[in-house]
């Protein structure tokens, strides 16, 4: 099992010092979130201060950039960082892509699926030389010139993954994408029930087998080096889960566990401003639904307990201002946990 954690993007003089950290701790990649900063420009900086780590994109917001953008960027940070970049994006919710990206909205699967397409179509028009001739629905890309085409680069383009909540999108991961992203709000009886059937018939639908996609998250860590430090950590999950708990959208969640009330309820809390008040009421059992919970002596059995058997990555954080800080010793036992991930395909 790899063991990945967040990325400092607050401040891009910092990415250096804290990638060395990360790396010397011995973890197996770091990620960037597309909120308050860019995802991309940190991965820059990390990408030539760093040998072994791999650097993704968890998540990019895709919709409000072109692919042609995005295909760029991908493949200077595979360049920068010798084949070591896994691009992470994903499709956001309607709202954010009309009035905070002010960009038109679409079914996002069906967009997502052509967008995977083009970027694809685009990186063999760079490698290949070929002529790029993508017409779809929403893009199309049909002009490439020489003055506009990268210098070549002796690695594979890099693996596309996407963030999936939805049974068309989970599909589209399965069927065309290196690998899925899944949300934190997610428990292993969701998986096993509603996630993996759908990633699973889009992996047959692709010809494709489960040891060549990669899946990442599902859940989050609760862990520290006393039980205080636990507590504290599970009180953030507690609040993670009363915030996305109360949007409809993920109350299928809860559905699987009988916590349909839970919903409801969060959700009246957050429409009368009661936010404060919401994590109170998920308990220290849907806690543990959600998240591996145990000091660094516990925290190996209890990741294997929650995730083993269905995801290949976990990561120690959630967020860029609360850095991952495991041992190394515990890093090295997790990445003992066996996962059906082996490699890309395509590498």
């Amino acid at each position: 099992m790899q063991v990945h954690t967040t990325l400092v993007q607050s401040d891009l003089q910092k990415v250096p010092g804290e990638t060395a950290r990360i790396e010397a701790a011995g973890y197996d990649g770091i990620a960037t979130q597309e909120n308050r900063h860019d995802a991309f420009l940190p991965l820059a900086v990390a990408a030539v201060n760093s040998r072994r780590v791999h650097l993704s994109t968890s998540i990019a917001i895709a919709f409000a950039r072109s692919p042609m953008s995005v295909a760029n960027m991908s493949w200077d940070l595979q360049v920068g960082s010798k084949g070591r970049f896994v691009l992470g994006i994903g499709s956001q919710v309607k709202g954010h892509n009309e009035r905070r990206y002010s960009v038109p909205w679409s079914a996002p699967a069906p967009r997502m699926r052509e967008y995977v397409k083009s970027l694809r179509a685009i990186w063999r028009s760079w490698k290949t030389g070929e002529r790029l001739n993508f017409e779809g629905e929403h893009y199309r890309f049909t002009l490439m010139t020489p003055n506009f085409t990268p210098e070549p680069m002796p690695y594979d383009p890099p693996p596309i993954t996407i963030a999936a909540v939805g049974p068309a999108m989970l599909r589209a991961a399965g069927e065309l994408c290196d690998g899925v992203r899944l949300h934190g709000f997610c428990t292993r009886k969701y998986f096993e029930n509603v996630i993996w059937p759908e990633l699973n018939t889009g992996l047959e639908r692709g010809g494709r087998k489960r040891s060549g996609f990669q899946v990442s998250g599902g859940g989050f860590l609760a862990t520290g080096a006393t039980d205080e430090d636990v507590a504290a950590a599970a009180q953030f999950v507690r609040a993670r889960v009363a915030f996305y708990g109360s949007t409809r959208a993920y109350w299928p969640v809860f559905e699987q566990h009988g916590l349909e009330e839970l919903g409801v309820k969060l959700n009246h809390m957050s429409k009368t401003d009661q936010w404060d008040a919401m994590s109170a009421e998920v308990s220290d059992d849907v806690v543990r639904l959600f998240a591996a919970v145990g000091r660094h002596d516990e925290i190996v059995s209890a990741i294997a307990g929650h995730f083993g058997g269905f995801t290949d990555i976990v990561s120690d954080s959630a967020s860029y201002d609360r850095p991952g800080a495991l041992p190394p010793d515990v890093i090295q036992d997790i990445q003992r946990i066996k996962t059906p991930f082996q490699g890309f395909a395509s590498a």
